[in-house]
């Protein structure tokens, strides 16, 4: 590729287009329809960490860090790191058994509106096609333009293709193995693997030092538009560290020039972020393992994984149940979000049957369930209960127990949805926030309730409403996901 020249072609556009590359003209940004309403996608942690298997998806870095579970066992299995280095486990990395038509299948099963793969994580290592290194799964290990089998397969069966984007952490990720005798060492450069390699920082905030370097920048820039120019995803995930100061112009270049392509193509696209890296109103904002107690009156997102110790394959994952990620969902929708669902395939390319069933499992509820989430709006209130999720990231280390006094609600037209994250074991629901209540005494719903269905169950349940509770008689639940309860009103 001929780097001046494209980065000639991405300032073009970026100057001739209708959103340019400062925060006052990307504030015209507006969030596309389909991905208000579609409200639960996948993301898929997939490279050459999933050949060791071991730790995390960290394990490129942690592999060089002395004193983890990482560097020790890397020694122990693999040899000392000066015989033995990351790289070397990239013609390991086979995806023999990997069928993107199979995966695309499960995904549609699973009830998901959007697939969002990582692109290239921390390691550097492209799972696409690339004319800028050639550590990329087409040229190397699999020998296969991942990125590119995935989107057919996916966009073949309606569902919205993304890509995620870790590059930006590139910059430190393997620096610690310049520190003892390792297959990390200078001369270095761009293209390859382990470049820059540069020190981490001892805090990572807005202003950590080393900074990333002009060259690294554009770099990450032009690794980013390559992306978006050859498959056209209409999602973009960031992860963290692109709030840094020295990213701050070279984010703003690269919004721009995504949003101008995507109104070239009609589709809408949209960037998920963290830590405030953009300002509000100008990308989504994403909560990584997290949500919020709240309601928002912006709608966001949150990423978390069907596992708690990993968002890679490794051979111990230690996964959710999954009463917990459908209570995270409707958690989530009620407070006008959307989940984005994380698996780990193996180096194969095969999917663990705990992820699949997980997958299959969420994908059985939903289509029983599914009309209380697709296309909904959030409604006057959006929860009552004693119990409430936790406010930040990372907070999904144990599982909230729930109640059956613990009610999400969302909206559709004539219906409003009482969600109880766990069926009474009497069958009794008791919904305060739909008592008949004098409206010009305290702000309450005072709208006629018309009719009461309990979806997925067959006998018309009891109700009446009195100034306490809108009182619901039900079947006995024969599980402990979520329940939901639909109210016509009038």
């Amino acid at each position: 590729m001929d780097r001046n020249r494209y980065l000639k072609e991405i300032n073009r556009v970026v100057r001739e287009g209708t959103f340019h590359d400062t925060w006052e003209s990307l504030s015209q940004y507006r969030i596309p329809d389909w991905y208000i309403k579609a409200k639960f996608g996948i993301f898929i942690h997939w490279g050459v960490y999933s050949v060791p298997a071991f730790g995390s998806e960290w394990y490129s870095r942690n592999m060089y860090l002395k004193g983890t579970k990482e560097f020790e066992y890397h020694r122990k299995t693999f040899g000392e790191q000066k015989d033995f280095g990351y790289k070397d486990f990239i013609p390991m990395f086979r995806a023999e058994h990997f069928d993107p038509e199979a995966w695309a299948d499960l995904f549609q099963k699973a009830g998901a509106r959007y697939v969002v793969p990582v692109a290239e994580h921390h390691d550097g290592f492209q799972m696409y096609k690339s004319e800028l290194s050639h550590f990329n799964s087409y040229e190397m290990g699999p020998h296969r333009d991942i990125a590119g089998e995935l989107k057919l397969a996916i966009e073949n069966r309606g569902l919205v293709y993304g890509a995620s984007s870790h590059r930006i952490e590139h910059w430190f990720f393997m620096g610690h193995g310049k520190e003892f005798p390792s297959d990390i060492h200078e001369p270095l450069k761009q293209g390859d693997l382990y470049w820059p390699s540069m020190p981490e920082p001892d805090i990572l905030d807005l202003f950590s030092k080393p900074e990333p370097s002009e060259e690294f920048l554009t770099d990450w820039l032009l690794r980013t538009c390559e992306i978006v120019d050859r498959y056209h995803p209409r999602v973009l995930y960031f992860d963290w560290w692109i709030q840094h100061s020295a990213v701050k112009p070279y984010l703003k270049k690269f919004a721009a020039y995504y949003y101008n392509r995507a109104l070239e193509w009609g589709t809408g696209a949209v960037i998920n972020y963290k830590y405030d890296a953009f300002p509000m109103g100008t990308a989504v904002l994403d909560m990584e393992r997290g949500q919020f107690a709240e309601a928002k009156p912006y709608f966001w997102q949150t990423d978390t994984s069907v596992a708690r110790n990993s968002w890679g394959y490794t051979e111990n994952n230690d996964y959710k149940p999954v009463s917990e990620i459908l209570c995270t969902l409707a958690d989530v929708v009620s407070k006008n979000g959307c989940l984005l669902l994380n698996i780990g395939p193996r180096a194969d390319g095969t999917i663990p049957e705990e992820d699949r069933n997980i997958l299959l499992a969420v994908g059985d509820w939903l289509r029983v369930n599914g009309e209380a989430i697709y296309d909904t709006h959030v409604w006057r209130v959006s929860q009552e209960g004693e119990t409430k999720a936790a406010n930040g990231q990372f907070a999904d280390e144990k599982g909230t127990a729930y109640t059956s006094r613990d009610i999400r609600f969302t909206a559709k037209g004539p219906y409003i949805y009482a969600i109880v994250l766990r069926a009474p074991e009497d069958g009794v629901v008791r919904i305060q926030s739909l008592a008949d209540r004098d409206a010009q005494k305290t702000p309450c719903f005072h709208g006629i309730i018309r009719d009461v269905t309990v979806l997925g169950q067959q006998e018309k349940p009891q109700w009446e409403r009195s100034a306490e509770a809108l009182t619901v008689r039900m079947e006995k639940a024969k599980d402990e996901n979520p329940v939901v309860i639909r109210i016509l009103t009038d």
